[in-house]
């Protein structure tokens, strides 16, 4: 390839799909990472695609509201391009209702939910059997039920944007058999964040560790779940993703321990169908979590022509279509859409 007009730097969800955007664009584009697409973070297995609750509005809810609106016709892009399947659905999310005070505050949501989602999606306080052998069983009988929540494959997702980056004629470099050219983003995960910390004397992030599984049963019809706290998500592989801890503390970023067991105990503890379910799969991994727990996008203070994609922790694959957009703007067109929360120095204050 000619020298590139944007090298990107890691082949996490971030680095890739801003590489993406850059490329559909018309930029000439060069990723570089140094060990396989998707080995950090981005290489997991919960993929649960969220919005935040519909109430106390701010930059950040609106940035990823915009994302998850913007996400299926953008993933399908990406298939498009590419051939293989991302493993997107906007399948939706069930939320259990313990008690009638949690009942009132889901009702007040859905109010503020029709205002803000404006009938692109439903928040709605519905019977639990409306999801039968699937929905946990509550005190009320109840359930919140969006209709915005999707569901994400990781590493399906990872191959489908490789893959359309390949075909599109991206170079793809894997090593640090090339060197950067034209402006430079970095978007290294919770080791990128270390580097940025000591670059700039001073603690901007950090790796939270996770841990999660996936269990052999077929539910793909389904919406996922989240039980306190407790993602359980179908995937359309005909396998139900469970996750994750939050570890601040570890010595091993991928090994798994008993964490994992109660989680596994948990979801069966909610969804009782999946007791006979064999385990498909084990993962540990560390997300990149930002001091502001934003994303975080835009320049690299005091480093012309370097930027900084980063920080996506656990709304990495709800968000990225939306950041991958705006690091193209700011990036190719020099046009600044990213909120000012999400920012490098937002971290230094």
């Amino acid at each position: 390839m000619a020298t590139p007009d944007v090298t990107v730097m890691g082949g996490g969800i971030f680095g890739l799909s801003v590489a993406w955007a850059c490329l559909c664009r018309g930029a000439r584009v060069r990723l570089i990472e140094t060990t396989a697409i998707g080995a950090g973070s981005s290489g997991g297995l919960v993929g649960a695609l969220a919005p935040h609750v519909p109430e106390h509005w701010n930059d950040k809810k609106q940035f990823q509201l915009d994302s998850l609106l913007m996400a299926e016709a953008w993933w399908q892009q990406v298939e498009a391009a590419g051939g293989l399947s991302a493993g997107y659905a906007r399948s939706g999310r069930v939320q259990p209702l313990a008690d009638a005070a949690a009942v009132a505050l889901a009702e007040a949501r859905a109010v503020t939910a029709a205002q803000i989602w404006a009938g692109r999606a439903v928040w709605q306080v519905v019977p639990a059997d409306r999801f039968p052998g699937w929905a946990p069983a509550t005190p009320t009988g109840l359930v919140i039920h969006d209709t915005l929540s999707a569901r994400m494959h990781p590493r399906q997702a990872g191959a489908a944007l490789a893959a359309a980056l390949h075909v599109r004629g991206a170079e793809v470099v894997i090593g640090r058999r090339a060197g950067p050219g034209g402006a430079v983003v970095w978007a290294t995960g919770w080791q990128g964040l270390a580097d940025l910390s000591a670059a700039l004397g001073r603690t901007v992030g950090g790796g939270v560790k996770g841990q999660s599984l996936t269990l052999s049963h077929d539910a793909r019809g389904q919406p996922q779940l989240f039980v306190d706290g407790l993602h359980i998500v179908p995937h359309a592989d005909g396998s139900v993703a469970i996750g994750s801890t939050s570890e601040h503390d570890f010595a091993d970023p991928a090994s798994t321990d008993a964490q994992i067991e109660t989680l596994h105990a948990r979801a069966i503890a909610a969804v009782p169908a999946l007791a006979a379910a064999p385990v498909l799969d084990r993962w540990a991994g560390v997300r990149p979590r930002a001091a502001t727990r934003a994303p975080m996008l835009g320049p690299w203070p005091g480093r012309p022509g370097h930027y900084v994609a980063n920080g996506g922790f656990k709304i990495g694959f709800g968000v990225a279509p939306r950041a991958a957009e705006a690091m193209a703007d700011l990036v190719l067109d020099g046009r600044d859409t990213i909120p000012p929360g999400f920012r490098v120095e937002a971290s230094l204050r």
